[in-house]
């Protein structure tokens, strides 16, 4: 071998071991706090019965990032870009919160920041996972025989502007599909801007114990999504859009929160605070016997649309936890 053919060579295998660095070496924030956090619940039910925007969620403004009143769990699904149901570890990453508080570094952009999340979780909760491929139980949204009973929206919504200053009230959180802007409504709901995807608004009813939501100019994909963030709070359940509608909706239904549970606990999902009334009502969902007087279940709601879910069984991604500290390395 003659001196330039070793010389390239040379240069050939630093360049890959450069590359193979450069691969292994992931953004990490500049400095960061992480405490328990220090949000009242009872505050935050205060602050929402008031019509108040109580500040919460993930924050990324210039320089710095916040993470306010999150789960591990949340914080994992805007690091890795997954969903709460693919998600599989110890029971306490669903409810031990945090507040985060860190410096993005000079010259990072903001697709950067989910990678440093990634680098915070791994170092301050040593984090260990894999992912793997496994079947699952879904609820399919599908179009019921009689077709779809939507309105259409006339126009498709638009892209947020987020140059654009916040009205009296209004935030703006990065969720896991891209920046939204919520404002508060009164009686503890809220509206949600999420540009692109539809503007939603939610609001409680106490004395049929139901929940209420007008959609505009939303997805069906956008509208399992939302089916789907609910249903979490209430055991875990998984929506997947399988109508084929390409469309944006105005969409109008309202549901017993009890129902959810009760759909959720037929997929054997194990959903915590079981009440006494609803024992016995694993087989369907939406017993009759466990939804309050005055309100539907979520089947008759979605069926008012023209569509139906339907149990099935799907091929799903999970990220399985290895190992996790459930208390931080100091600050």
């Amino acid at each position: 071998m003659n001196r330039y053919a070793r010389c390239f060579n040379a240069l050939f295998c630093l360049v890959l071991v450069a590359a193979a660095a450069s691969a292994q070496t992931k953004p990490a924030f500049e400095v960061a706090t992480v405490k328990p956090s220090a949000t009242d619940i009872t505050q935050l039910a205060t602050q929402a019965q008031s019509g108040q925007l109580p500040r919460l969620g993930p924050r990324v403004d210039g320089a710095r990032a916040e993470y306010i009143f999150m789960t591990v769990k949340q914080l994992m699904v805007l690091a890795y870009g997954v969903k709460l149901y693919q998600i599989s570890g110890p029971d306490w990453i669903n409810n031990q919160r945090f507040d985060i508080a860190a410096k993005v570094p000079d010259g990072a952009s903001k697709d950067d920041i989910p990678k440093m999340l990634q680098s915070l979780l791994e170092e301050r909760f040593k984090l260990v996972l894999h992912r793997e491929t496994k079947e699952h139980p879904v609820m399919a949204l599908v179009v019921g025989k009689g077709g779809p009973k939507m309105k259409e929206s006339p126009e498709a919504p638009k892209p947020l502007d987020l140059n654009a200053p916040l009205a009296p009230g209004e935030r703006q959180i990065d969720g896991p599909d891209g920046p939204v802007r919520m404002t508060r409504t009164p009686g503890g709901g809220a509206t949600m801007n999420m540009g692109e995807r539809g503007t939603v608004t939610y609001g409680v009813d106490p004395a049929t114990r139901s929940l209420k939501i007008d959609a505009n100019q939303v997805t069906m994909s956008g509208f399992a999504d939302l089916l789907t963030s609910l249903s979490i709070a209430s055991g875990g359940l998984q929506v997947n859009d399988m109508t084929g509608l390409k469309g944006h909706y105005q969409v109008a239904i309202s549901f017993s929160l009890e129902d959810l549970q009760n759909i959720a606990r037929s997929q054997g999902f194990s959903v915590p605070n079981r009440p006494p009334e609803a024992s016995g009502a694993a087989g369907i969902p939406g017993d009759a016997a466990s939804t309050p007087a005055g309100s539907s279940t979520l089947v008759e709601a979605v069926q008012s649309m023209g569509l139906k879910l339907e149990s099935r069984k799907a091929m799903v991604e999970q990220l399985v936890i290895d190992q996790i500290e459930k208390t931080p390395t100091a600050n």
